[in-house]
């Protein structure tokens, strides 16, 4: 599995499919980026800051839900690069 490193630079590369299970303990597979070239310019936010508080969970932007989630990588079943970035 990839590492908190890896996962992060392929977000900001474009979008990905993230598979994990919630901390609900149900399954869910989300569409999601870091990149800026998808945010919507009224929703980007200051990314710095990802994982400070704690480095197992990733803020991402839902490509589908057109918002803000998270996912913890220790609970990550499979993540696969789906897209890359619009504009080069």
């Amino acid at each position: 599995m990839l590492d908190r490193t890896q996962i992060v630079e392929s977000l900001h590369g474009g979008i990905c499919e993230v598979a994990f299970t919630k901390a609900d303990g149900t399954e869910r597979v989300m569409k999601c980026t870091l990149s800026k070239s998808y945010l919507p310019p009224d929703t980007r936010q200051v990314l710095t800051e990802d994982g400070a508080r704690n480095p197992n969970i990733v803020n991402v932007w839902d490509t589908e839900a057109n918002g803000w989630r998270s996912f913890a990588i220790d609970r990550v079943k499979s993540f696969n690069r789906i897209g890359s970035l619009l504009n080069g």
